[in-house]
């Protein structure tokens, strides 16, 4: 067992199996619904970017390369200035709603390099330029640039042409839990000399203006040189020790209100003062003579020499040491721990894979864990309250999230992306949990329950989606997610964890029910549901009805419906293996899956001409219409797939009566019957597609003119592209064509783009849902790959050269090029970058550029999880 094994055996027994200290500090906090208190809900421009130096923050903090403990209480980041920039390098730059032509998104370069499960190991990377940063020539470009071309990026003002830049790599590892060494080196990349100061900073979450704590916590001088104390009345007290300088700044965490809002500072000691002491030499003595306050950094000035690295120790410690923190064994520390990271990831992760391939792995995971948070939002004090700036209204007490009162987070948890994306999403946190479990199984199974227990989910079983609108529906995909930890954990350690199951069960059988009633309004199995996380992917907003007497019934709502009934279904039958209480669950779900399964085949959603499921609209006068929209909606009925052997069926022998009675009766009274047996078999095929159109859908999806990409699978057909779809409804004309790239639409703020692009968590649940079928076919059912080019593979073959394509994505081609950096590979090519990777929200789906969030290592750290599954199953590399 290594020694981050032993660390996470240890956490295991803990009632939440996390470090007390981590990578839990977000990267964006301001333009958030915790921090709007505005009566318009315009929470990017309510606190924007040019507030977040000035203004406290009530809900959390944000920083660059930062760590804070699981509460968030107490914070270090890095601080960094050129010498020229209007103000200190604090936090990651990047464009609200409105800025952009394409929506939010972040305009820095940074990397995480590497992590561990505990933390006990970090590495990350950030590229500072040494020019003057180019806030305002991103956002006037970007801003004068239609939907129709792409974003601006930093890679494009020309900052990092000449490498006139900075690596500083930061490295954290730790002596033990509450001991934490710090390493910051400072590469110059340029030809010249070039100066850069760095204030290493520590701070206070600004709890006290919420009265959340009785004591005002405070950072002060020691009584000798090189470390100041941190006392907090839960946290206890803390060290932070760093080189002697001449210079040391205090400040308090408090907002500048003078500043933002003419109201006079009840004293200099404010958010921004660092700012003001470092850039234009005000209050710099007056800083350096305090010995107290709630935020601190050392000041260093250095002039680094081309190629040269300079390197920074700082360490944070509950120990008051006597003896120098940085001593002669300081660096060993680092070493080690890069060493037992290595021994970790080596012994868990497949040895016959390639270097590259390697580091795919290694770089999505630690960026899966760099995104562990920690997220404050108690929604009924948040209404309630107002922040001191803003008067109370009814337009907030009565808007935005105020049916949810309940919800009372307080959690760490992994976000999608920590700048684009710092806050949960449902169905996000699922995939997430299923990369987590590789290498974290603990944490993966707290993740998918916290989701699920009563200070998140409604009384009435609803799952909160995300915080602009916790009532909208992401897909139900947390039964598919345990069961994909359960079977990982099972498969490491031999044992599965049917406790977990049994936990996870009770709580979905709410949320399913919620569902049912809320759902199905017209009771025929046949669900609705909105955007369901596709965004735009629909010709109009699926989550706003048209008029009062349209009723839209959702190929993919049905289909994830039946997914889901599919999935509780397997999870009792793995149960009930060993506790026969549950078989008659296992029946229920069957049954349900059966009904949902006739809805979507018989009531009109399929098209036999196109050979593919649509949307149904209903109007007035008993008029349906087939939207007959060729996109991801009409292929999520692949994900409802189940292979049950009978040997199963001997043990559970009441499931087994259920099954062969309803069969029986349901074809004798011509009904519809989705099973499908194979007499050489002990197998039974349990899916929402007979064989007929499982093949009709694949001619469509392994079309190259169509779904199929050299990245994987496109979320709207190509054929669209010379074929747009209109429907006119009340006399307004909507339409739809093949986007593959950035969003040209405004729907959800049009950041995002289902209407052409490969996403990744869409082809992971493609890929293993075609090697459930190839499981049962077993080589008897062969099909066109790709379509029309005359040659027929078997179904696993398939997922394999699915597989292949979405990997490709990420590796070096013969030209040293990545598919995911497009037009910016010549950066990348530079020999200090050629190994650095980022993983976005989504890829172009014609050239595969990667697009929107660019650190979405949440769900496209399945990335990670797919060549781990093919190193199993095929071995060697793609």
């Amino acid at each position: 067992m290594t020694a981050e094994e032993k660390r996470l055996k240890e956490n295991s027994t803990k009632k939440v199996p996390l470090e007390q200290w981590g990578p839990y500090l977000s990267e964006r906090q301001w333009g958030t619904v915790r921090e709007d208190y505005s009566t318009n809900g315009d929470a990017w421009n309510y606190f924007p970017f040019h507030h977040a130096s000035s203004r406290a923050y009530r809900w959390g903090e944000d920083g660059l390369c930062g760590i804070s403990d699981f509460f968030g209480n107490l914070c270090f980041s890095v601080t960094l200035w050129n010498g020229k920039d209007s103000i200190l390098k604090e936090r990651l730059f990047g464009l609200g709603n409105s800025d952009g032509n394409h929506g939010e998104d972040v305009k820095e370069l940074y990397y995480y390099l590497d992590n561990v499960p505990t933390h006990f190991y970090m590495q990350m990377l950030y590229k500072y330029p040494q020019q003057a940063f180019p806030y305002e020539q991103i956002i006037a470009e970007n801003k004068k640039r239609s939907k129709f071309e792409p974003e601006y990026e930093i890679l494009d003002t020309g900052i990092f042409d000449n490498n006139e830049y900075f690596d500083v790599l930061v490295t954290y590892a730790k002596l033990n839990k509450k001991d934490i060494g710090i390493k910051v080196e400072i590469t110059n990349r340029f030809s010249k000399a070039a100066p850069i100061t760095v204030l290493p900073t520590i701070w206070f979450f600004n709890r006290w203006q919420s009265k959340i704590t009785d004591e005002k916590p405070v950072i002060k001088t020691m009584n000798r040189p090189g470390v100041v104390k941190a006392m907090h009345e839960r946290l206890g007290n803390y060290y932070f020790y760093y080189p002697e300088t001449h210079l040391q700044l205090f400040t308090e965490n408090e907002t500048n209100t003078e500043k933002l809002f003419g109201i006079p500072n009840a004293t200099p000691f404010v958010k921004d003062a660092f700012h003001d002491a470092i850039i234009h030499n005000k209050n710099k003595l007056l800083l350096s003579s305090q010995k107290s306050g709630t935020k601190f950094a050392p000041v260093y000035e250095y002039l680094i020499e081309p190629g040269e690295t300079k390197v920074l120790y700082l360490r944070i410690s509950s120990t008051l040491l006597q003896y120098n923190p940085f001593g002669y064994n300081f660096e060993e520390l680092f070493i080690n721990r890069k060493a037992e990271a290595d021994e970790f990831y080596d012994s868990i992760l497949p040895k016959n894979i390639s270097s590259e391939l390697k580091n795919i792995q290694r770089q999505a995971l630690a960026g899966l864990l760099w995104s562990k948070q920690f997220y404050y939002y108690d929604v009924e004090r948040w209404l309630q309250e107002s922040d001191g700036i803003t008067a109370l209204s009814w337009q907030r007490t009565h808007g935005r999230n105020s049916e949810w009162q309940h919800l009372k987070n307080q959690d760490i948890i992994l976000m999608p992306d920590k700048w684009e994306y710092p806050w949960y999403a449902a169905w996000d946190l699922a995939f997430h949990c299923v990369s987590m479990a590789l290498v974290d199984t603990n944490f993966a199974k707290h993740q998918l329950t916290l989701i699920m227990r009563e200070w998140y989910m409604k009384p009435d079983g609803q799952l909160p989606a995300y915080e602009w609108h916790f009532s909208d529906v992401n897909p139900p995909v947390q039964a598919w997610s345990a069961l994909q930890i359960y079977n990982i954990e099972k498969e490491k350690t031999g044992k599965g964890d049917i406790r977990f199951l049994k936990k996870v069960f009770n709580k979905l059988i709410i949320n399913f029910t919620w569902w049912i009633n809320r759902k199905d309004p017209q009771g025929n199995n046949m669900f609705e549901g909105g955007f369901l996380g596709l965004d735009n992917i629909g010709v109009f907003n699926r989550s706003i009805q048209i008029n009062n007497q349209a009723q839209l019934e959702q190929a993919d709502g049905t289909s994830w419906m039946g997914m889901y009934a599919l999935n509780l279904m397997d999870i009792a039958i793995e149960i009930a293996m060993q506790d026969d209480a549950f078989e008659d669950s296992a029946t229920k779900f069957f049954e349900h899956f059966i009904l949902i399964a006739e809805a979507l085949n018989q009531l009109g959603m399929w098209n036999e001409e196109d050979e593919f499921y649509y949307d149904k609209l209903g109007l007035a006068g008993g008029e349906t219409i087939q939207l007959r929209i060729q996109s991801i909606v009409g292929l999520t009925s692949l994900f409802a797939v189940s292979v049950i052997d009978k040997k199963v069926l001997k043990k559970l022998q009441d499931f087994d009566k259920r099954i062969s009675w309803y069969k029986q009766y349901r074809l004798k009274n011509n009904k519809f019957w989705p099973n499908e047996e194979k007499t050489e078999q002990d197998k039974i095929l349990i899916s929402l597609l007979p064989k007929d159109r499982l093949v009709g859908l694949l001619k469509h999806l392994l079309s190259e003119t169509e779904f199929l990409s050299d990245g994987g699978i496109r979320a709207l057909s190509k054929y669209h592209e010379k074929n747009p779809y209109s429907v006119t409804i009340d006399g307004v004309q909507y339409s739809i064509q093949y986007d593959p790239g950035d969003s040209t639409s405004d729907f959800f703020g049009g950041n995002s783009n289902w209407r052409g692009p490969v996403w990744m968590p869409i082809n992971y649940l493609i890929i293993k849902s075609i090697q459930k079928f190839g499981e049962f076919y077993d080589g008897s059912l062969k099909v066109e790959y790709p379509t029309g080019s005359g040659k027929f593979i078997e179904l696993t073959d398939v997922a394999d050269e699915l597989e292949k394509r979405v990997i490709r994505l990420f590796t070096l081609n013969e030209k040293g090029e990545r598919k995911l950096y497009g037009k910016y590979n010549w950066f990348y090519q530079r020999p200090e970058n050629r190994h650095l990777l980022q993983f976005y929200e989504y890829f172009h789906g014609d050239t595969g550029h990667g697009l929107g969030a660019s650190h979405q290592t949440g769900w496209t750290s399945l990335i990670a999880q797919l060549i781990f599954e093919r190193a199993q199953l095929k071995g060697g590399d793609i």
